[in-house]
């Protein structure tokens, strides 16, 4: 398993050697996150042939290249079992929306400003130690039906952002809207409960009417008296007060509401024995 690593290890992939050079540049005199140069590759092949010999984190990768271009490599770095962050570095804007689809982390166009790549790196290593974490903590065998996706795509403040599924914690139902919670950042998104249950299978575990939350992500299992936790029954009329229940949430020690019919099947999830 590749390890996140301080420097940052990074990889550029540019047919200009004048670009390279600028990234470098910029790389090397980063204050935060740390990083440093690992290679420079001209075009995909030598990429790919440099990663097989040297592990990496980062890409910064050209789009327009001879032969094999940006795109078709990252979609390619993608499908490895460890793949690096990409972040592209380009001079064309056109080609924003399918960077994102292939989960880049950002996009940034020349010529590159050092606060705009210290960004990008910055967002490069948070998603990084989110995986780890995520590695860390979820069994080494997750079933996942092959039919499913992989990434929930969303919009936050005009940027089209996939988030993997592995690093979800949960759903939540608020008002007309979904918050969708990870290690490090909440987003709110379009979307009904009902339809992310049935796409994500047993992955996730209903265990509210107003959440879904990852069967791995489950910390523990605790009764709490209504008047110390007044979100547990989302105010049904019908709820036992002196029988509520919550689930703590790892990574970010939050508590959600457990519906009293869900209380056994949160049992059996942290029991290792969920379906």
């Amino acid at each position: 398993m590749n390890e996140v690593v301080s420097p940052l290890r990074v990889l550029i992939v540019d047919d200009e050697s004048l670009a390279r050079l600028r990234l470098r540049s910029l790389v090397e005199t980063c204050p935060e996150p740390s990083a440093a140069v690992v290679g420079e590759a001209g075009d995909a092949d030598e990429a790919i042939a440099l990663l097989a010999q040297q592990d990496c984190d980062v890409v910064l990768l050209d789009i327009a290249m001879p032969g094999r271009d940006g795109l078709k490599l990252a979609d390619a770095l993608r499908h490895q079992p460890h793949a690096p962050m990409v972040v592209f570095v380009t001079a064309h804007a056109s080609h924003a929306l399918r960077a994102f689809e292939l989960d880049a982390v950002d996009y940034l166009t020349k010529p590159v400003r050092r606060e705009r790549l210290q960004a990008a790196l910055a967002r490069a290593a948070q998603r990084l130690s989110e995986r780890a974490a995520v590695q860390a903590v979820q069994p080494v065998e997750t079933p996942a039906a092959p039919d499913q996706a992989d990434f929930i795509t969303l919009t936050d403040r005009g940027r089209l952002l996939r988030v993997p599924i592995a690093e979800v914690l949960y759903f939540k139902a608020e008002l007309k809207y979904l918050t969708l919670r990870t290690a490090s950042e909440t987003h709110v998104m379009d979307g009904a409960l009902s339809e992310l249950e049935q796409r994500l299978g047993e992955r996730f575990l209903r265990v509210h009417r107003n959440a879904l939350v990852a069967r791995w992500a489950v910390r523990e299992l605790e009764r709490h008296a209504p008047t110390s936790f007044g979100e547990l029954d989302g105010g049904d009329p019908n709820a036992d007060s002196a029988d509520s229940w919550a689930v703590r949430i790892v990574h970010v020690d939050e508590w959600l509401a457990v519906s009293r019919r869900q209380v056994a099947a949160v049992r059996e999830a942290l029991a290792g024995q969920g379906r």
